[in-house]
């Protein structure tokens, strides 16, 4: 099962410099059965695509709680076993694609690496200190978050992780 992992900069860093993305049990987004329902589509590409950008928020909330991290999302997309993989069923908005993946993962298992330009960071810093507001019901403070999501992640190849890590997100990574 393609899931896909939520991090920062300094996550991918300290991936990137123990071999491991992360330590089982963690939390990840897929393509679940709630999403499924929720999104209404079969195209698998895009349900794949809208449990990365679950993940995207995701990223945003880690973000919003180190004000220290570049202000980049990233993702990181990952192929687990089924049996590695478990999801709470419901249709809870805030939880739509999560899962829990059980088992430790090298990243040595990543297929893919997806980070913002550097386009993206007013934006991005600008979404995650709205976050609090937006998820406690203001509207306007969901604009602002809203207009992360109007940049789309880059794609990298997992070779490009030490240009991505080493010059702060720089990489030759195009649209994903």
């Amino acid at each position: 099962m393609r899931v896909y992992v939520p991090l920062t900069l300094p996550g991918l860093a300290e991936a990137y410099r123990t071999g491991q993305l992360a330590k089982g049990p963690f939390p990840a987004y897929a393509v679940t059965p709630a999403l499924r329902e929720w999104y209404v589509s079969e195209d698998l590409e895009e349900l794949e695509y809208a449990a990365l950008s679950r993940a995207a928020l995701a990223s945003l909330r880690l973000l919003a709680a180190d004000p220290e991290a570049p202000r980049r999302r990233v993702v990181v997309a990952v192929d687990v076993p089924d049996k590695a993989v478990s999801a709470e069923p419901g249709l809870d908005p805030d939880t739509l694609g999560e899962v829990r993946v059980d088992g430790d993962v090298a990243l040595s298992k990543a297929a893919a690496v997806h980070v913002d330009a550097e386009d993206a960071e007013a934006d991005v810093s600008a979404a995650a200190e709205a976050l609090p507001a937006a998820d406690a019901g203001d509207d306007d403070a969901q604009f602002v978050v809203d207009g992360a999501e109007d940049h789309e992640l880059l794609w990298y190849a997992t070779q490009e992780i030490p240009n991505i890590v080493g010059s702060g997100g720089a990489g030759s990574g195009g649209a994903g």
